[in-house]
């Protein structure tokens, strides 16, 4: 449930397209619905804008499977994060046709209606090749969200020409999201020359003195560009969440009557 569902449901009841029963059927599901395992927290994208995600490391298939179920029943668009492959397969004949895997973000998107009209712009960049896995979590999360999101990959300092000759269209963003691993650096060099936010995300990429992110996340949270923020190893989900809020504020006020 939505502002845009929730705001229809109302439109029905006013206009006689559905009855107040019918109506108290869907809003008995809010704020949650309890499964046992797990609460579904409905209520969440019209209180906070970003819908309830799916987590999937952890739960079993069916747990995942249940949820997505009850998600697409209650009208929610379906993002399920860190899903296997294994895991994707095996609940692959119960997710809907139109239902989109990607891989490389391990992550899957059921949307309710396909979407013809994306907001603003967001830039997603890497610092290396073996750091798109989360840059790809990043987009998936920004795109299902409704923001315009361009990638730009392998750019990191070792071959600081290749970011140089992305400048203009980082310069145009209304945020920029860094991923990297090894030493983070491309943060504070990217944060040092645009004057947009920079979300910096530290990767788990590197070798044993990176120490599995840790390296990279002390360095981009001592970054001394202005600016720059900084969110968990490997989150590219709260990432591109952080990155589509940035982008709303450039867009006029709804109308909500």
């Amino acid at each position: 449930m939505n502002k845009d569902a929730l705001k229809k449901l109302l439109d029905d009841i006013y206009r006689r397209k559905t009855t107040p029963g019918k109506a108290l059927q869907q809003l008995k599901r809010l704020p949650y619905e309890d499964l046992g395992f797990a609460r579904i927290d409905h209520h969440r994208a019209l209180r906070g804008g970003v819908p309830e995600v799916i987590y999937c490391e952890g739960k079993s298939a069916e747990q995942v499977a249940l949820i997505i179920q009850k998600m697409r029943r209650a009208g929610s668009e379906i993002l399920a994060t860190r899903l296997d492959r294994g895991v994707y397969e095996s609940i692959k004949r119960s997710v809907p046709s139109h239902g989109e895997y990607n891989a490389l973000a391990r992550a899957l998107v059921v949307r309710k209606k396909r979407r013809t009209r994306r907001i603003g712009s967001i830039v997603i960049a890497t610092a290396g090749t073996s750091d798109i896995p989360v840059a790809e979590e990043a987009a998936v999360t920004a795109d299902l969200l409704g923001s315009r999101v361009e990638k730009i990959f392998d750019v990191g300092v070792a071959g600081i020409h290749r970011l140089l000759d992305k400048i203009d269209r980082l310069r145009q963003a209304r945020a920029v999201v860094v991923v990297a691993g090894m030493d983070g650096a491309l943060a504070s060099v990217v944060g040092g020359l645009i004057d947009r936010p920079v979300i910096a995300v530290p990767t788990s990429v590197g070798y044993g003195a990176s120490f599995k992110g840790l390296s990279a996340l002390l360095a981009m949270l001592n970054s001394c560009a202005a600016g720059v923020a900084t969110v968990n190893i490997d989150n590219g989900f709260g990432a591109g969440c952080l990155a589509h809020k940035i982008n709303l504020l450039g867009e006029p006020e709804e109308d909500t009557e």
